[in-house]
């Protein structure tokens, strides 16, 4: 179930993937005993390839594409789905840009001519710009008002400080405010283009005839007529620093959220497989060490848990919490104590089965959905070399071993840390 980037049109299982002309790519996976279908325009933009003097147009350009093309109106858009039962949204990554929809099979099409309208011809017209500005500011003042959101953010600032990673993928509301209609559109002509982008498709399809879909779907604005091959997929090699240090926000909220982290690992680190044992173990579930510990045993907080976020040349690990101002020394101390324990003395043979058994459960569960399917190869396409199959997952998983969990930790904890706190 691998899908190669060497022939133009190869078949490897229930995968297949062909280049159309300019690059664009079409990779479909077929679920037999489904009647749905699930398609995304992966596009290899996001907001870390913005300009300073762009930040947020990745964005603001995700809302302006349903607003309207010279066949469809916004509502023509929307009720294109609508009157099918459809699923129709889009969202915004540091790296890339999604549109996608899920649909019964027999309205792929409808799916398809949407899509494929809205990303190679949308109008970007000055009254959407200023009509989508505001919603825009709202949706900041919204994630400002989360304490979640904000100590991420706040912690993101810092850590990549000097990079577009540190950047929030909305903009902020200064930068939003200046951006104008000339800039918007033309981040969309030269960004948007058939050599950086994926269209993947899971479920009850038929790889030829979606390839003929999109071929006619995506013809407009000469968008399938250039020359280019498919832009490479997104690698880096070792994870690049994080900033190390303390940063604080004052916000009136109850509770003070807390954001401990140091450099993690790549999408495309080989050991990113141990990591996710790592990270179940220590703060993944109601049985991991910080669960316990923090909230079971101590009492000290509500919300508690690690995480591992990873990009093509970046990556991050850490501890989240929320808890009373009163109660703030005492979780860092005992979160420091737990990372200090399993870079010493790493997991026991029960821990690394739960862990395994999270991701196993993860990966086999996703496969009953179309849309984890399409993403799964959207994603692939865009930041592997290869796409994995799930035996070669499962194999991976279960070659974690305590030595190696172990072994991972005691490096990735002894690194220096980055510290956010938000709250009164």
């Amino acid at each position: 179930m691998l899908a190669t980037r060497d022939d133009t049109d190869q078949v490897v299982s229930r995968v297949r993937r062909t280049v159309l002309p300019g690059g664009l790519r079409v990779i479909t996976e077929n679920m037999p005993g489904v009647r749905s279908a699930a398609i995304g325009v992966f596009v290899g933009v996001g907001s870390r390839d913005e300009a300073a003097t762009l930040s947020g147009a990745s964005h603001f350009l995700e809302h302006l594409l349903f607003k309207g093309t010279p066949t469809r109106t916004a509502m023509e858009i929307s009720s294109a789905l609508d009157a099918v039962g459809g699923e129709f949204n889009a969202y915004t990554a540091k790296e890339y840009t999604c549109y996608h929809a899920r649909v019964l099979d027999d309205d792929l099409q409808i799916a398809i001519d949407v899509l494929g309208d809205m990303v190679t011809s949308s109008l970007i017209s000055s009254e959407d710009v200023e009509a989508e500005r505001e919603v825009i500011l709202d949706e900041i003042a919204m994630h400002d008002d989360d304490p979640d959101d904000v100590v991420h953010n706040l912690f993101a600032s810092h850590a990549w400080a000097g990079s577009q990673l540190a950047k929030p993928i909305a903009g902020t509301a200064e930068s939003i405010r200046v951006l104008n209609r000339t800039q918007i559109n033309r981040y969309y002509r030269s960004r948007y283009r058939a050599d950086v982008m994926t269209v993947a498709v899971a479920g009850n399809v038929d790889h030829a005839t979606v390839v003929r879909q999109v071929r006619r779907a995506f013809a407009g604005n000469g968008f399938l007529t250039s020359s280019a091959r498919p832009a490479a997929p997104r690698l880096g090699g070792r994870s690049r620093p994080a900033k190390p240090g303390e940063i604080r926000a004052s916000r009136p909220f109850e509770q003070v959220n807390v954001v401990l982290g140091m450099r993690g690992v790549t999408r495309s680190d080989a050991r990113r497989h141990t990591l996710g044992v790592l990270n179940a173990a220590l703060g993944g579930g109601s049985s991991s060490r910080l669960f316990q510990e923090v909230r079971e045993r101590r009492g000290l907080a509500y919300s508690v848990f690690s995480f591992a976020s990873s990009y093509s040349d970046a990556g991050m690990v850490g501890v989240a919490v929320g808890c009373l101002p009163s109660k703030a020394d005492e979780v860092l101390e005992v979160v420091r104590a737990e990372l200090r324990k399993i870079a010493q003395a790493g997991i026991d043979e029960d821990e690394l089965a739960r862990g395994k058994g999270q991701m196993r459960g993860g990966v086999v569960l996703s496969l009953e959905d179309s849309g984890s399917r399409m993403t799964r190869l959207g994603e692939a396409e865009l930041f592997q070399e290869r796409m994995l199959s799930i035996d070669e997952v499962l194999a991976r998983i279960d070659a974690v071993t305590c030595a190696g969990v172990q072994e991972l930790a005691a490096e990735l904890f002894s690194q220096p840390e980055t510290l956010a706190i938000v709250g009164p």
